[in-house]
Formats: C-alpha cells, structure tokens, sequence
C-alpha cells in the first residue's frame, strides 16, 4: 500500500489545479454551477457530454440559451470534492483542506436540490438557463446524479421510478430524453436516443441508493444489447421500444467500437455483481435479475503492479 499512497501523493499538484479551474475558471459569474457558453462563433454550442447544438431543451422544445448550467456537471463537481476531500484526510494529511473541501460539497449539495428540483414534475431540471430559468425538459441527465450522490435518498426514490417507467426505460436502456417531451426523437442524436455509457452510469447510481433489482436489470440490459450488436456496442443506438423492434435499432452514423460504449458492459458487471474495492480487498455482493443466469469471473486484479521492465 506504501507504493500506492507515494503514487497518489504525487497526485495532489494536478488535483489542486482542477479544483483552482472548478471555483474560478468554471464558474465565471460566481453562482456556484459551473457552466459553460463557447465564445468562437465555430465552437460547441452545448459542452457537456451530450454536446448537440439542440441537446438541452425545455419540454416544449424550446432550445435553452447559455450560459448553460447542466445539472449532472453539478453532480460531477460535488464528487470530485468529497473524493479529494478523503485523498486530503488520508494520504495528505491535510485535514483543513479536506475540511473545507467537504464543506463546499454540503454547501452545493444543499443549493443544488434547492435550485434544480422541480417540484411539480418530481425529477431535477436538465440545467439552468443563462437566465437561470430551470430547463425542465425530463432528461437521462439527472440519473448520473444518482451515481454522484448528490441527490436526497427520497427523491431518489422517485428518480428510478421515472426513469424506469416506459418513458424513458426502453426495455435496452435508458432513453436520452423522455418520450413525453416535444423535443423527443427515437433518433435523434440526444433527444431520445440510447447510450450504453449512459444506462450503464445510471445502473451503477441506482445500486449507489440501494435499488439493487432495477439496477441488476438495467445492466443486463446493457450485456444484451451488446451481444445484439455481436459485442462491438455502438456509442448510441435508436431509442424504440423493445416490444415494437425486438431487437436494437442501429442508429446510422454511430461510432462503432467506441471507447465511452466498450467500458459500459464492465460497469454493468460491476453494477450486477456489487464489486468493490474495500481497504484494498475485493468486496463481492452480488444481485442478479432474472435473466442473468450463471456469471463468473475470475482473476480480478486489486491495488497497483509494479511497472516491467522496458527493453530497449
């Protein structure tokens, strides 16, 4: 373990430096979100994963004007300073940044399910508007929440339930856009449209809040939709529901292999199987849907190796 805290220490420089970027950089009118608005008249509209010019709508369809807050890059920013917070405490002995650290993580936690709860609909705006409007289109956004952990376990509750619900759930994933919303499009590249990385994020948040069963069943889903696709998963496929197609729609232009897609099925293992590194063991506590039948794995490596030797 010596070997592996000397390693992580070395860290400390560059995650300062991404902490410096997330309160000053990131968050240049001082709200607390970070957000984000191209300043080349060739750039990206929208910058966050789902990176479409049309990708964050209200639910009438409206396209959102920036600068754009998206709620999941909240999520992502509450993560990275509870886990720095812990590399503070216990490998840099550095207890007054990991208390402040945790601090700030409380503070946006608190302001976040305050500023992008939308009560009346039961689930999290897709972002805030440049004028901090809640963009209130029911997205596949706000279950990376749950794998970040920034959401209250009640309204996680109701999270899975949406998300679940033939809405959004297809039968192979989780749809990018709910089909309620006027923006939807079971092609359309953002709007409605399957990501493996993406469900299988989502799989990963609802076993995080302890919805093991519809956790294991999404990640299976994930493992099936690969072997459709005679495993070589695309980056998106078409969001039709299962009952109508029997089989995943191919979207044209999909990447396929592409790295964000390939890594998903190793999630979903993780996911269904409930593995962990825990003080530096393998934790195992496994749940499996029906459908499942019988998974084995073997030779999960644990902690670091040691480089080899470079020949010249």
């Amino acid at each position: 373990m010596g070997g592996e805290h000397d390693f992580v220490r070395t860290l400390r420089p560059a995650a300062m430096k991404a902490l410096d970027w997330i309160e000053r950089h990131g968050d240049p009118d001082g709200d607390g979100y970070l957000e984000y608005q191209t300043r080349s008249t060739e750039g990206l509209v929208n910058q966050c994963w789902k990176d479409s010019w049309n990708s964050i709508l209200f639910t009438d369809g409206t396209v959102a004007k920036g600068p754009i807050a998206t709620c999941e890059i909240q999520g992502y920013a509450y993560d990275a300073r509870i886990r720095t917070a812990r590399l503070a405490r216990e490998i840099w002995d550095d207890a007054s940044l990991a208390d402040r650290l945790e601090h700030e993580a409380a503070t946006l936690r608190e302001r976040f399910n305050r500023d992008y709860w939308i009560d009346a609909c039961g689930y999290y705006a897709i972002a805030l508007d440049g004028e901090k409007r809640q963009v209130d289109a029911m997205s596949s956004n706000v279950g990376h929440l749950l794998w970040s952990g920034i959401v209250p376990n009640d309204r996680a509750t109701l999270l899975v339930k949406r998300l679940m619900s033939p809405e959004m759930f297809t039968g192979w994933g989780i749809r990018t856009m709910s089909a309620r919303d006027a923006g939807y499009n079971p092609i359309e590249y953002h709007n409605g449209t399957i990501w493996p990385h993406d469900t299988a994020f989502i799989a990963e948040g609802m076993r995080r809040y302890g919805h093991r069963e519809q956790a294991s069943h999404l990640a299976l889903m994930v493992i099936q939709a690969a072997e459709a696709f005679e495993y070589r998963l695309p980056e998106v496929f078409a969001g039709f529901p299962r009952e109508e197609t029997g089989a995943p729609v191919d979207y044209p232009t999909a990447s396929r292999p592409q790295a964000w897609a390939a890594g998903a099925p190793l999630l979903a293992l993780r996911t269904a199987l409930g593995l962990d590194a825990v003080d530096g063991k393998l934790r195992i506590d496994p749940h499996l849907s029906e459908g499942w039948g019988q998974v084995r794995l073997e030779n999960i490596p644990i902690g670091m190796r040691e480089p080899a030797a470079l020949s010249r």
